[in-house]
């Protein structure tokens, strides 16, 4: 690190100190932030968060919504100048209107802050004066992050363990054929041709996506917002070389990744995600489940790797009053419970908790407090019973599926009491599931009527909000 660098962190801290400070003694705020990878919802989440929120009918396990206390809630016209306001109206207008659709995945990161104002509860609460509490909540592409991992990762290792995993698709095949045509230990060739190795190797990283695989970075290089056609995007991984001398096509590789760690991934982990104090963490279980044992074992490393980046723990009141922050609570939620009928929603929570049990006791022993639940932030189905071939009732949920709007009736296939022996068989890695099969389909958001007692209706959120911010409010 050169003393531009030194100068640059130290200049940064201390604005994020001083603003922090700021905020911490002139009002009450909380920063949420909402993670998970793509397709987990976490757009749909934040908007049904906030409708809900701002109107509490359907909120009887937030405990103090039910006991009357949330007097007054109203949104900000924008937490920071610096981000982008999250388009909550927009996306509370396309879920609920008269054609309701799921709204656009996040392309960019964005802030909302939801003011809330609070009686205080106790004997003496009619003599208080109620207070402020501002929730600024963050939203960011699930794309990014994939990068937290790579924070703690060398470009040797990246490129060994990306090498490993080429095999997975048929671009993947096209990338192994083009390394073999390459030298590491040669000069770089044209910039052209380094463009071709990288978009060569996004093509791979898209088909993973597609086949519903989590571990498909570097981000960016699927979502590259700004920096779409820069150098720092050009990069794919490489096998160790004998010698990787300086000038090497190895070099100029592993050079493009440490400043892609640098000048991407540690601004964001820095600005965005090491300041935040409660978390909830999305996962799409289900969707995994359907794509196979290989999906689901991918997807329980993946986040097990992006949750190393977390700062879990205790801030005592001192930290928090000159600007310190650690992840006090965190909530692994699983996603799209509304897909299953709610007897097996025991099942998908367990399911959760064993996806995820080590980050869990890792956030333990750092001293912050976790939950899992399964939870639907926008409920898209009903529930109803069907006879089987052979007479037997069958649990299932009804909705109107996205393509062609049909209403369905969908089962998704029976989750095991003990999760351990699907993630024994994923650890496996076979091409599908031996003794029981999963489906997976896209509900379309049911047509809404506009109500006065509620936002839009859920499955657990209030309960999901009581873990997060309850001791708050």
């Amino acid at each position: 690190m050169n003393i531009t660098d030194l100068a640059d962190g130290i200049l940064r801290r201390a604005e994020h100190l001083a603003e922090s400070t700021v905020e911490r003694v002139s009002s009450n705020t909380i920063r949420l932030g909402v993670t998970g990878l793509s397709r987990s919802g976490k757009t749909v989440f934040i908007t049904s968060l906030v409708a809900n929120l701002l109107n509490t009918g359907r909120m009887p396990q937030l405990i103090s919504a039910a006991e009357g206390r949330v007097l007054a809630a109203y949104l900000e016209p924008r937490p920071a100048v610096s981000v982008p306001r999250f388009r909550y109206e927009e996306h509370l207008a396309t879920l609920t209107g008269d054609a309701p659709d799921w709204p656009q995945g996040t392309r960019r990161i964005s802030e909302l802050r939801l003011s809330l104002k609070i009686q205080p509860r106790g004997l003496l609460s009619g003599l208080s004066a109620p207070r402020t509490l501002h929730i600024d909540i963050i939203d960011y592409p699930g794309e990014w992050l994939l990068d937290l991992a790579l924070l703690s990762t060398s470009y040797a290792q990246w490129s060994e363990e990306v090498i490993a995993g080429l095999s997975r698709t048929p671009e993947g095949g096209k990338v192994q054929e083009l390394l073999q045509t390459l030298s590491p230990d040669a000069p770089p060739p044209s910039e052209d041709r380094l463009t071709e190795i990288s978009e060569a190797f996004r093509a791979h990283l898209r088909a993973l996506q597609a086949a519903g695989f989590a571990d498909c970075g570097p981000g960016r290089l699927l979502l590259p917002g700004d920096l779409e056609g820069s150098p720092m995007l050009s990069f794919a991984p490489l096998p160790a070389p004998a010698n990787g001398q300086r000038g090497s096509l190895y070099r100029e590789f592993e050079r493009r990744f440490e400043g892609y760690k640098k000048k991407v991934v540690q601004p964001f982990f820095r600005d965005h995600f090491s300041r935040i104090d409660r978390q909830i963490v999305l996962v799409d279980a289900l969707g995994a489940l359907a794509q196979g044992p290989a999906a689901l074992d991918d997807l329980r490393k993946t986040m097990g790797k992006v949750l190393e980046a977390f700062k879990p723990g205790r801030t005592g009141r001192l930290g928090r009053l000159i600007g310190l922050s650690r992840v006090e609570k965190i909530l692994f939620a699983v996603t799209k419970a509304d897909h299953l009928h709610h007897s097996h929603h025991p099942a998908l929570t367990a399911l959760g908790e064993a996806l995820l049990q080590d980050a869990r006791a890792r956030a333990r022993f750092a001293g912050a407090d976790t939950a899992a639940m399964s939870i639907a932030a926008l409920r898209t189905t009903v529930e109803d019973e069907v006879a089987d071939a052979s007479g037997a009732n069958i649990a299932v949920v009804k909705g109107r599926i996205v393509d062609g709007g049909k209403q369905v009736a969908f089962h998704a296939g029976d989750l095991p009491e003990n999760p351990q022996t699907l993630l024994a068989e994923a650890a496996r890695r076979s091409a599908s599931w031996k003794d029981r099969s999963f489906s997976n389909v896209s509900f379309a958001p049911a047509p809404l009527t506009q109500s006065t007692t509620g936002g839009p209706p859920h499955i657990r959120l209030d309960k999901a909000c009581e873990f997060l911010l309850g001791d708050r409010l």
